[in-house]
């Protein structure tokens, strides 16, 4: 098993910053792809980023150069920075491991952009 916490949401004026971090714990090993995905009420989960276990990424069209995807094997940690951020990507943000045939889920944290 595989556990995820997800932190670092809050409350963001549009044009600001946050990062979001998922740490891992359990049985880690073998991770084939981390992602993050956002929700809105009403809504799919909708796909956000992922980075692969030889570093190669990949962004929605609609955070590509604003989002950036990274990982720090050390501390079984995956990041979402979020720069430039609009009232559109207001979501509960979520993490996903993906383990080969296994996905892990975190709890989600909220981000909400707002003036």
């Amino acid at each position: 098993q595989v556990q995820l916490v997800e932190s670092g949401g809050g409350l963001v004026q549009p044009g600001g910053s946050l990062r979001l971090s998922c740490a891992a714990s359990g049985n880690i090993r073998s991770i084939q792809a981390m992602s993050w995905y956002r929700q809105t009420p009403g809504k799919e989960r909708e796909w956000v980023a992922s980075i692969f276990s030889q570093g190669n990424t990949n962004y929605a069209d609609s955070v590509k150069g604003r989002f950036t995807i990274s990982r720090d094997n050390a501390k079984d940690t995956m990041y979402l920075q979020m720069n430039s951020l609009k009232p559109e990507d207001t979501a509960v943000y979520y993490c996903r491991y993906y383990s080969n045939p296994n996905y892990y889920w975190g709890q989600g944290t909220q981000v909400t952009v707002s003036s």
